[in-house]
């Protein structure tokens, strides 16, 4: 069936690209009400914003929805917490332009989420089948979906900084693997990238406590990496938020090579404009304990508090 927070709960922090501070509350929903943003310090119905894969709108390092004169940008990490934690219903209303870094992954707002805890409601869940494989690319990045019975996510990159490298990685998630295997991973960059992005007015909310800097074989960041392959974790966290925008949970496998926020955004435009490639169904109870909410508790929670 189909959830949403039993509770409201509150979020607050600094945008990772406008630098500015923020206050976020995610709101109980209805059933079929879907995943809206609202800006409260904007008047009018532009300031609603459809958590939607047709309302991206294209930004650099981040995806940004938009609806008229209001948009909000970097919502990956928290799109990802939603679907990662099986929440199908909620208004999401803050107060700026850009959702709250946190500490530069998912683990905050699943934290929150978690704590609320979630309640049921009287609508069955559908899902978006994938029938045909369908693939883009922009040079030597690839994304792809094709045919599967849970959501299946397999993410290689390779980076000249020896700290990074290749790193590839493969993940079932199904039973809760987004909370316990990726949801920690933070955003990273290298430090040969940081003031070309502040000159372009990006990462001025950054800082060593919500990214991963990287040089050549060195990690910058006090503590080190939380993962030998968080880069490509958190990649992969990127990717569960896009295709979060997908409007239903996605029983499919999604493959990216290098591939980015832009990039899995057309990809799912591409699907969209393929009517025979997927099919909209009524989740059934098996599909169900297939998607990436379904079964967590609190040992799960444990392993990111």
């Amino acid at each position: 069936m189909q959830t949403t927070l039993k509770s409201p709960i509150t979020f607050t922090g600094t945008g990772l690209h406008t630098g500015r501070p923020v206050r976020l509350t995610i709101h109980p929903a209805s059933a079929e009400y879907g995943l809206w943003f609202r800006r409260t310090d904007i008047e009018g119905p532009d300031a609603l914003i459809p958590a939607r894969w047709d309302a991206v709108e294209p930004s650099r390092l981040c995806t940004k929805l938009a609806n008229g004169r209001a948009s909000v940008m970097t919502v990956e990490h928290l799109m990802a917490a939603l679907s990662g934690c099986g929440v199908h219903n909620a208004l999401i209303e803050i107060d700026g332009p850009e959702v709250p870094v946190m500490d530069g992954s998912s683990a905050p707002f699943v934290q929150g989420i978690l704590s609320r805890g979630l309640r049921r409601l009287a609508a069955p869940v559908r899902v978006l089948r994938i029938l045909e494989h369908v693939e883009v690319s922009d040079g030597a990045a690839r994304a792809s979906l094709g045919p599967a019975d849970t959501l299946e996510i397999d993410f290689e990159i390779t980076f000249v900084d020896a700290a990074i490298g290749h790193q590839a990685k493969r993940l079932n998630m199904a039973n809760g693997a987004f909370v316990r295997e990726l949801c920690d991973s933070r955003t990273f960059c290298r430090n040969a990238d940081v003031e070309a992005m502040r000159a372009a007015g990006l990462a001025l909310g950054g800082t060593f406590d919500n990214a991963v800097v990287i040089d050549g074989d060195k990690v910058l960041s006090p503590g080190g990496l939380r993962h030998r392959d968080e880069p490509v974790r958190h990649k992969m966290l990127d990717a569960l938020g896009d295709l979060a925008l997908a409007g239903a949970p996605i029983l499919g496998r999604y493959r990216g090579e290098r591939a980015g926020h832009a990039l899995t955004n057309r990809l799912l435009r591409t699907l969209f404009a393929q009517p025979g490639a997927f099919r909209l169904e009524t989740c059934s109870t098996d599909q169900g304990a297939a998607l990436p909410g379904f079964g967590l508790n609190s040992a799960d929670l444990k392993a990111v508090a």
